[in-house]
């Protein structure tokens, strides 16, 4: 996987990709394919979480 930054803005974003959603941030970070529109959102929710409390960013 690539290099990813901790710093500089977080915009995620879901999408969805047939039957599933997942989440993106203009970080590079992508979270896991879900079925669950909310669950990808809750893994969006939580990346920004995270790399606010300065924990870096999760792969």
């Amino acid at each position: 996987m690539h290099e990813q930054s901790a710093t500089g803005p977080h915009d995620t974003t879901t999408t969805e990709r047939g039957s599933f959603a997942l989440a993106r941030c203009t970080c590079g970070w992508t979270g896991p394919a879900r079925r669950s529109r909310e669950r990808a959102r809750t893994d969006a929710d939580s990346h920004r979480g995270t790399v606010a409390q300065g924990r870096g960013v999760p792969t």
